[in-house]
């Protein structure tokens, strides 16, 4: 019993940080067209991926309460990429999939509020409170990072780099899978990493 008690707070703490919602299991392949989808934006807007066709998009999931998300953009480690991507005509969206009443569930004006706060640039905030466009893609944690060629095609799923913890002295001595991919792709050589596990914390999806 004693021993019982001594491993059940160490697995609460995995299952904060890398547990994988039934409800995001199906996730779609790398070198395959992206899954299309139509979203409400924080500004009021309607983004559609198909519009977005001849651009690469990067699509990063996020909850501004998840200590995983809290790490990149407290460090201005989120920030750099999406002033990169912004810099190189790259459409960065956030999209939020946490449910109502869940954690990381905001409206628009906070979101677009959070965003000004941490000198966040990216394109557009996803508002996916019902998840349809998480499970499509089968998101299973914030952050987690997918990149979409000009073609539509998917070409990176995963993390955002190859330490998966929450600790922001961490970031120097980690491989940035994103940067990485775009870099790749700017040279017109294949992504060295497609697929990687993501880290963070896990979508609070409404059901």
């Amino acid at each position: 019993m004693l021993m019982r008690k001594m491993f059940l707070p160490a697995l609460m703490g995995l299952t904060l940080s890398l547990a994988v919602p039934a409800a995001a299991s199906a996730s779609p392949e790398v070198n395959q067209p992206a899954p299309a989808f139509t979203g409400k934006a924080a500004d009021g807007s309607t983004v559609a991926l198909e519009s977005l066709r001849g651009k690469t998009v990067v699509l990063e999931w996020t909850n501004h309460d998840c200590p995983f998300v809290k790490k990149h953009y407290g460090a201005e480690n989120m920030q750099a990429l999406q002033k990169e991507a912004k810099a190189r005509d790259i459409v960065w969206l956030q999209v939020i999939s946490s449910g109502p009443g869940k954690q990381g569930h905001v409206d628009g004006p906070t979101a677009m509020k959070l965003n000004d706060q941490r000198s966040a640039v990216p394109a557009n905030t996803l508002l996916d409170p019902e998840g349809t466009i998480g499970k499509a893609y089968g998101a299973q944690t914030t952050p987690h990072m997918y990149i979409i060629d000009a073609k539509g095609t998917l070409v990176y799923k995963g993390a955002i780099d190859s330490i998966p913890s929450a600790r922001a002295d961490d970031i120097p001595q980690a491989v940035n899978y994103v940067s990485e991919a775009l870099q790749a792709m700017d040279k017109g050589a294949p992504v060295p990493n497609p697929v990687t596990r993501a880290y963070g914390c896990a979508v609070h999806y409404s059901s």
